[in-house]
């Protein structure tokens, strides 16, 4: 069964847009590399023409793997959601109480993850660990590098 992914309006059209320019443009590009490579000749001497289909599995690949991500794609109604435990879309400010140092992340789908911009994917062992909760929790979350406490200071949209 295919996994179900929760986007914002914003993601999907990323995924929309990155998946037109793969079949508008990249295709008609690794085409045209196989057409050239055939054109030198011998192909079971041709490494242009491995290289090229190569590269056009990859790409096929991806393309089936956007368009099913797509399809199985929920938009996210931002208008329901609460601020008054961490979920999907809310923004949290949280306490490593062991470092005393704060972090706000934003919590989104794993297509839409970018730590540059505050935002981690719902998948994450962080994420993970503050959904359901609510402002004043104090949770223990397991992550590669051991154990950190984080206290939940601020939840919003």
């Amino acid at each position: 069964m295919a996994k179900t992914t929760y986007l914002t309006e914003e993601g999907l059209k990323k995924l929309n847009d990155e998946l037109d320019h793969l079949i508008a443009v990249e295709r008609p590009n690794i085409s045209k590399q196989i057409a050239e490579a055939r054109e030198k000749g011998d192909l079971s001497e041709n490494a242009e023409y491995d290289a090229a289909k190569e590269a056009q599995g990859l790409l096929e690949m991806k393309i089936s793997k956007l368009q099913e991500t797509i399809r199985n794609a929920r938009v996210i109604d931002e208008s329901q959601l609460k601020s008054d435990v961490v979920q999907i879309l809310t923004k949290v400010k949280i306490l490593n109480t062991k470092m005393k140092k704060e972090m706000t992340y934003t919590l989104v789908a794993e297509s839409e993850a970018n730590l540059k911009e505050g935002k981690i994917s719902i998948e994450t062992p962080i994420a993970k660990g503050l959904l359901g909760k609510k402002v004043g929790d104090v949770v223990q979350i397991k992550i590669p590098a051991g154990i950190i406490e984080l206290k939940i200071l601020e939840i919003s949209r």
